[in-house]
C-alpha cells in the first residue's frame, strides 16, 4: 500500500464546482482502482493525499499531471504505507474556501498564508497534520462521493 500527497497550483479561481468536477471525474476511477484519498482546496491551490496499490496511485498521479486544471504540481511525499488514513473514503473534497473567516484565520495562523488563502505545506507529515486539524472541525463544508 502506498501513499501519495501532491500540491498544485489552480490556472483559475477554485469553487465548489470546480472541486465537484475533480471530484466527479475521481469517482469513475478510484473505486475500481481501490483507491482511497482526500482533495483540500483553496482558493488558488489544491492538496490531495491518493492511497492504495502502487501501480494505481503511480498511474493516477501521471494523469492528473497531465490535467489542465492543475499547474505547477509539486510531490509532497510518496511512499509505503501499513494502512490507510482514509478507509472510508473513496475521495473526499473539502472547500478551504468555505470556511468560517475566524476558522480560516486559525489556520493560516498555524500553517501561513498562500495567494490570500491557507498555505498547503511542502512536508508530508505537515500536510497530514494539518488534514487532520480541518478533519477535528465540526461542520465543516464538504463535498463527499
Amino acid at each position: 500500500m502506498y501513499r501519495l500527497i501532491y500540491k498544485s497550483r489552480s490556472p483559475s479561481a477554485i469553487d465548489w464546482d470546480t472541486v465537484r468536477n475533480i471530484l466527479h471525474t475521481s469517482e469513475q476511477h478510484n473505486k475500481e482502482d481501490q483507491l482511497s484519498g482526500v482533495l483540500l482546496a483553496s482558493r488558488t491551490h489544491f492538496m490531495q493525499v491518493i492511497e492504495g496499490p502502487f501501480e494505481n496511485v503511480n498511474s493516477t498521479f501521471m494523469r492528473i499531471v497531465k490535467d489542465p486544471r492543475h499547474n505547477d504540481i509539486q510531490l509532497v511525499s510518496f511512499g509505503i504505507i501499513d494502512a490507510r488514513i482514509f478507509t472510508d473514503w473513496a475521495m473526499r473534497g473539502i472547500g478551504i474556501f468555505d470556511l468560517n473567516k475566524d476558522l480560516e484565520d486559525r489556520l493560516i495562523e498555524k500553517y501561513g498564508e498562500e495567494d490570500g488563502g491557507l498555505h498547503f505545506p511542502l512536508e508530508g507529515w505537515m500536510a497530514l497534520a494539518m488534514i487532520h486539524d480541518i478533519n477535528m472541525i465540526s461542520d465543516l463544508p464538504e463535498w463527499k462521493q
